[in-house]
């Protein structure tokens, strides 16, 4: 057995471990150009995935209000029972306020110009009611949420 304080006897004696100096050399420019690479791409992949949060964020914000729309009609189509039952609130698709007049005029120009104010100047509407049931569609431009710009639509059917 090897006293541990032979180790360090004679001429040309080394030492069982390098010294602290020479082990810490430093960093290399490849190294730290590596670094900032893979630095670099991962900022990258995040600002891509904030972008497709907030695209996403504005769609889902859209489909919102176009619900809420669809139940402010339906809540003034259930307040005059009588006239939605006969098919006076029944429109085609159409993105123009119809002209204010009698009450189911003034509730058609209102629900409209509510889709305007809410989801643009493209947004329409479209009301198919038989004699119990009801289907209130909302259509509106979502290019800002989807790639390439899509119509979306939500048709709800309900019972009066």
């Amino acid at each position: 057995m090897i006293a541990p304080d032979a180790l360090f006897r004679g001429r040309g004696a080394r030492r069982p471990y390098p010294s602290a100096r020479r082990a810490a050399t430093g960093v290399g420019l490849i190294e730290i150009l590596v670094a900032v690479t893979v630095l670099a791409f991962g900022l990258l992949g995040i600002a891509a995935l904030q972008a497709t949060t907030l695209r996403n964020s504005q769609s889902a914000s859209e489909r919102s209000e176009a619900t809420i729309a669809t139940d402010a009609i339906l809540e003034r189509m259930r307040a005059n029972l009588s006239a939605a039952r006969i098919g006076r609130y029944d429109i085609p698709k159409t993105c123009n306020p119809p002209v204010a007049g009698d009450l189911v005029a003034n509730d058609l120009h209102d629900w409209i110009q509510g889709l305007h104010d809410r989801l643009g100047a493209s947004a329409c509407g479209q009301i198919v009611c038989g004699s119990l049931k009801c289907t209130v569609t909302v259509i509106w431009d979502d290019s800002r949420g989807t790639e390439g710009g899509k119509e979306q639509s939500l048709p709800t059917e309900t019972r009066l």
